[in-house]
């Protein structure tokens, strides 16, 4: 674990944790068989993923990616939470109409489906965009949240792969419609297996060395194969361009980060992240103090597929640890009254600096 604090007594007081020694309250299951299932909400068809029972845990996945992203940490996690994966609209199975691609819109959709199925509380887990829509799911719908996991998670400062600033821009549509060149596909699959495969260059850094750069290749060329559907394509375009231009990411979550002060939040982050910068999970954690946070040495954008097994473990270890929060209007009204509280910013004067230039940039606040 790094760049974690030890816990002072309000943050005892305010985020109960289990006695030592207690073991889960969990019911463990034998039938984890994962369903795909599907709802129309507001017209519009909405695919899940879903298996096993016992508290809900509901998983969302990055843009341009689907539900099976989760599937290699489903089962065990299935083993003693309902867990719900959803595709986003726009996304995998999931219809993909012309409509609202933005985080708040994302966050009301997860609130919908939650409905629908009959579950009031919930804990979120999010994973790069679908961690900015599971914060805004929590700011949104306090009510349903226990707990919040964020992996590798937007919204943090403007910074984000080049790559995807570039597909930000006009020019974007004409690259995205060669993707469906017969051929195309399996030269660039080929082509990243051979770039991450490189020998390392005495006297190049690291950060630029072909291996670190493509770190993610396999994930990313996942995520490009999908875009050759036209409608996919049209989808992750608008909601690409609701999150990104051609400076960065534009939606923020760090004016909002003092709500979570009673929610237990857990950050998980790879160090060799190429998508979202390591340092972003430092600056997260110095906004949300009481957070816990988790790095994964030598891991990229995708924690979960690198070292499912510990990544599964540190999610039901902080299940476990730490008591669901319970909705109190009261103090959801101090918090919003009070606002932000830059002296309980932790890390060091470069860090609580960066966080507070992260705060007061120009950037949408949902």
């Amino acid at each position: 674990m790094s760049g974690t604090t030890p816990p002072t007594s309000s943050d005892q007081q305010r985020r109960p944790r289990r006695k030592a020694g207690k073991k889960p309250s969990l019911r463990t299951v034998t039938d984890t068989r994962v369903r795909v299932e599907y709802h129309t909400v507001h017209g519009y068809r909405r695919a899940y993923r879903i298996a096993g029972s016992g508290p809900a845990l509901l998983l969302i996945h990055g843009i341009g990616d689907n539900s099976s992203t989760w599937d290699a940490i489903i089962p065990t996690l299935a083993q003693h939470y309902t867990v719900i994966a959803p595709d986003l609209l726009g996304h995998g199975r999931s219809d993909k109409p012309r409509a609202d691609y933005s985080v708040p819109a994302f966050a009301n959709g997860m609130r919908d489906l939650l409905v629908v199925l009959g579950i009031t509380k919930v804990t979120v887990v999010g994973h790069s965009l679908g961690g900015g829509v599971a914060m805004q799911f929590c700011y949104q719908f306090p009510r349903f949240a226990e707990r919040l996991v964020l992996v590798a998670a937007g919204g943090v400062t403007r910074d984000v792969n080049p790559a995807l600033r570039l597909v930000s821009m006009p020019v974007a549509h004409e690259i995205l419609t060669l993707l469906r060149v017969p051929g195309v596909m399996p030269t660039l699959r080929t082509a990243a297996r051979v770039l991450a495969a490189a020998p390392h260059v005495p006297g190049m850094p690291t950060t630029v060395s072909p291996k670190r750069l493509l770190n993610d290749h396999e994930d990313l060329v996942r995520v490009l194969g999908d875009l050759t559907d036209p409608t996919a394509s049209a989808a992750f375009m608008r909601t690409l361009r609701a999150v990104v231009d051609w400076r960065g990411q534009v939606v923020t979550m760090m004016d909002r980060c003092y709500l979570t002060e009673r929610l237990p939040v857990l950050l998980i982050w790879g160090d060799e992240d190429t998508v979202i910068p390591y340092h972003h999970a430092l600056l997260a954690h110095s906004a949300m103090p009481h957070s816990e946070l988790v790095t994964f040495s030598g891991c990229g954008h995708f924690p979960f597929h690198d070292d499912p097994e510990r990544f599964t473990k540190t999610v039901m270890d902080f299940i476990d640890a730490n008591e669901a929060v319970v909705f109190d209007p009261h103090n959801w009204r101090r918090l919003m009254s009070e606002g932000q509280r830059p002296e309980q910013f932790v890390g060091d004067e470069d860090t609580v600096e960066a966080v507070l230039d992260a705060i007061e940039d120009e950037r949408s606040a949902t």
